[in-house]
């Protein structure tokens, strides 16, 4: 008799350990499937985008326009639940995102900054104007600076987005823009932030207002070779799906809500 208690004690033994096993990987290949999809905003129209000039650190509010078009994106997104959303601590950013999300029609997220998100340090180019800056970088490769920005992606083209940065950082009188490893660092440790909080959080929706050069910076670094140098206009949402620690391109420079 003890024999066969003893015996069935192993045999329910046995299926306990390989239920729980079973339930584990259950849980593991849930976790693989999930889909996060990231919604990458360039902030609104600001007084420097009107004027022309150049604007990275330096900071300046929103424009009438700028503020229509980031409740426009926020309507456009009403139905889309966020379970996170972050900006840097520029204004810009952070107001851009606050109206987008003051327009949501479900519980949004307290919004969360990160420095990475921030747009290029253009050092001592800041505050001045684009043509003084990129009309040198320009020419030297051959091609025509003009306020529409006509040849900026066949200069990307040409130098690629790290070659353009570190263009930027050479010809800098002060010798403070960022060079494109400053830039990547902090633009790879804010995307390492939003995958550990996404997991933590086992959020689907992710809302993040950048700027117009770090945003492809961001789909340089995790999807290398997507981005060709297209405009990244005020308020348009360029969104990635994040999966299984891969990212890909749903969509870039989506200018659909302000239409």
């Amino acid at each position: 008799m003890k024999k066969i208690w003893g015996l069935l004690f192993v045999f329910l033994l046995g299926l306990s350990l390989t239920g729980g096993v079973s339930v584990q990987a259950k849980e593991k290949n849930s976790e693989k499937k999930a889909e996060v999809t990231i919604y990458l905003v360039r902030h609104g129209k600001t007084f420097f985008n009107t004027t022309g000039q150049v604007q990275g650190f330096a900071d300046s509010p929103l424009t009438d326009k700028g503020i229509t078009q980031a409740k426009q994106v926020g309507k456009g997104l009403k139905d889309t639940k966020f379970d996170l959303a972050y900006s840097s601590d520029l204004g810009r950013q952070r107001n851009t995102a606050k109206l987008i999300l003051a327009e949501n029609e479900k519980k949004t997220p307290k919004l969360s900054e990160h420095d990475g998100f921030k747009e290029w340090n253009y050092g001592g180019f800041e505050g001045k104007t684009n043509a003084e800056m990129w009309t040198p970088i320009f020419e030297a490769n051959d091609l025509k600076f003009d306020e529409d920005w006509t040849d900026y992606d066949k200069l990307v083209n040409k130098l690629g987005d790290e070659g353009v940065a570190d263009a930027i950082a050479e010809s800098d009188p002060l010798k403070v823009a960022e060079s494109y490893k400053d830039i990547t660092k902090r633009g790879q440790a804010a995307m390492d932030k939003v995958v550990a909080d996404a997991k933590k959080k086992k959020a689907k929706n992710v809302l993040i207002v950048s700027s117009g050069s770090m945003i492809p910076t961001l789909l340089e670094m995790l999807v290398p070779g997507e981005y060709q140098g297209e405009a990244i206009d005020n308020c348009s949402v360029t969104t990635l799906k994040y999966k299984d620690n891969n990212y890909s391109v749903a969509k870039i420079n989506d200018t659909q809500y302000l239409d």
